[in-house]
């Protein structure tokens, strides 16, 4: 997991302040796309080009971890593969649908492959039989959160 300084988190949120007043003192949570540093900056770079407008993730996932199921309106700061913070989300809308009711629109909207469901698939049950955090793991009718985001920053 990537995890970025709090005090790099405290500057670069000060820095979008500037730009962007009305969001809240205090930053929001900060994580990375992927599992690795590459895959990481691959995300990263295709929601900052624009193609990149949706990510899905495990519900058994924020289960296993703790973590709250993002909701519509959240930010979230965005980490590079060295963990340095390089964008701003705002959570646009959340669905949760089991794996194999993932829409071709979602799929389309992650922007990965060539943004075809059937590539959607492939790559997120490698993904989730490599890295769920849950020992669940993967299977075909497991619920998927369908988030979709806005850039904010830059």
């Amino acid at each position: 997991m990537i995890e970025a300084r709090e005090e790099d988190i405290a500057a670069f949120w000060r820095r979008v302040r500037e730009q962007l007043p009305d969001l809240t003192p205090e930053p929001p949570a900060a994580w990375a796309f992927g599992a690795t540093t590459a895959h990481a900056d691959e995300l990263l770079a295709l929601v900052l080009a624009g193609v990149k407008t949706g990510t899905a993730s495990s519900v058994r996932d924020y289960e296993a971890s703790g973590e709250p199921l993002p909701a519509v309106d959240d930010l979230s700061v965005i980490l590079d593969g060295s963990a340095v913070p390089r964008a701003v989300l705002r959570t646009v809308s959340i669905e949760i649908v089991p794996f194999d009711q993932v829409t071709p629109e979602h799929a389309h909207a992650e922007g990965e492959g060539d943004r075809t469901l059937t590539a959607w698939r492939e790559i997120h049950e490698r993904y989730w039989r490599a890295h769920s955090e849950n020992p669940l793991g993967f299977d075909r009718d497991m619920p998927v959160v369908c988030e979709r985001f806005e850039l904010l920053f830059p």
